[in-house]
């Protein structure tokens, strides 16, 4: 994976595994980028999972392992969204992992 990616034509700085280098380079366009990369089409459903892991690491300053992001996401919006098998149909290669690198985020804790 490039060292660089290409945001509205800005060279946004990741690390070897695609999380950004600094965290105050997201905006709006990484996830659109790293979404493509990962051949998914980011629908409603996937911004909010984005828009909630934002707000999480702001509160806890900490991106949350999948137990975690599950149960706080069945907290926030309820039972049908806080599980897992919704969650992986979003972000098939790891919600905690895939969703915090789209949100910009670091790769989240205890993830491999």
């Amino acid at each position: 994976m490039a060292d660089t990616i290409d945001v509205n034509g800005k060279q946004i700085a990741v690390d070897e595994e695609g999380y950004l280098a600094n965290l105050n380079d997201w905006e709006p366009g990484v996830a659109e980028v790293m979404s493509k990369q990962d051949n998914i089409d980011l629908t409603d459903e996937h911004w909010d999972i984005i828009k909630f892991l934002r707000e999480y690491y702001e509160e806890y300053q900490i991106a949350p392992a999948v137990r975690v992001l599950t149960k706080a996401v069945g907290k926030k919006m309820g039972k049908d969204k806080g599980n897992s098998k919704y969650l992986y149909s979003l972000f098939p290669y790891g919600p905690a992992k895939q969703a915090c690198r789209f949100a910009g985020l670091p790769k989240p804790t205890g993830c491999v």
